[in-house]
């Protein structure tokens, strides 16, 4: 998972492919903190400790990144472990939504859920080899949830964007849509509008859908499974309703054939 959701740390832009969210500031607070409570004990242990503490550090620096990796690898699989058990709990959270893209027969052993949103950069970087593994497993039902969540004040793009999509669902162009917000940089209503109509959408019938209060209901309603399952950020995964611990696909492949066998 890599984009927060509302209320969560804004993702920053200064990472690349992946936003530098709250639990990895946390997890350098974490580091430095061990750090000052080492030299803390110094009084205690000895004249020399304090001073020896900080010169392996200085020698060794990749100890904090190892701290570090360590308080991530916890921290995402308590999330995980969390997010499982309120799925769990509910299994009607991930139920079946007529609403919802969905691809791959309906009685498939497997189903891959994503939640996601068309301007996570996260999002955006997988989308395409998420799309290869669409096609590698065409026995598997993969079902689409577009969870805008990146809007702030008066940009409303990811909410436009999602309406968009699902708007082009009910005219059954919904992959070759969504194929193209990702691969667009920069969206904003412009775009996605260009999107829409390059791809053959019926624009006064997506401006209808768009502006409808079932589609309101529709995005509302994943709003509101996404809180009830306690999620963070996007991408998130879900392979069989068990949420994947990362996002790279071939992660999720791994999951999809484990599933598969089981």
């Amino acid at each position: 998972m890599t984009d927060d959701a509302p209320g969560q740390t804004p993702p920053s832009t200064t990472k690349g492919r992946f936003a530098l969210s709250g639990p990895v500031l946390g997890g350098v607070a974490v580091a430095l903190s061990a750090i000052a409570l080492a030299l803390s004990a110094a009084p205690y242990v000895g004249d020399s400790f304090g001073g020896k503490v900080r010169d392996y550090l200085i020698r060794n620096p990749q100890v904090l990144d190892e701290v570090l990796a360590a308080r991530e690898a916890m921290e995402s699989q308590s999330r995980v472990g969390a997010i499982d058990a309120a799925a769990a709990k509910n299994p009607s959270l991930l139920a079946v939504d007529a609403r919802d893209p969905a691809f791959g027969p309906a009685d498939a052993k497997v189903t891959v859920i994503e939640f996601f949103d068309f301007r996570c950069p996260g999002c955006k970087a997988v989308a395409h080899d998420y799309r290869a593994l669409m096609a590698a497993h065409p026995e598997v039902r993969f079902v689409f949830k577009d969870w805008p969540i990146l809007d702030r004040g008066e940009d409303v793009s990811s909410q436009y964007a999602a309406r968009a999509a699902l708007a082009a669902h009910q005219q059954g162009k919904y992959l070759a849509v969504y194929d193209a917000l990702m691969a667009e940089r920069a969206l904003d209503r412009e775009s996605i509008d260009r999107i829409l109509a390059d791809n053959g959408v019926d624009m006064a019938k997506a401006n209808a859908a768009i502006a409808s209060t079932e589609m309101t209901r529709h995005v509302t309603d994943i709003h509101t499974v996404a809180a009830a399952l306690g999620l963070q950020g996007t991408p998130t995964f879900f392979i069989n309703g068990k949420a994947s611990p990362g996002i790279d696909p071939r992660e999720v492949g791994a999951l999809i054939e484990a599933a598969k066998k089981g």
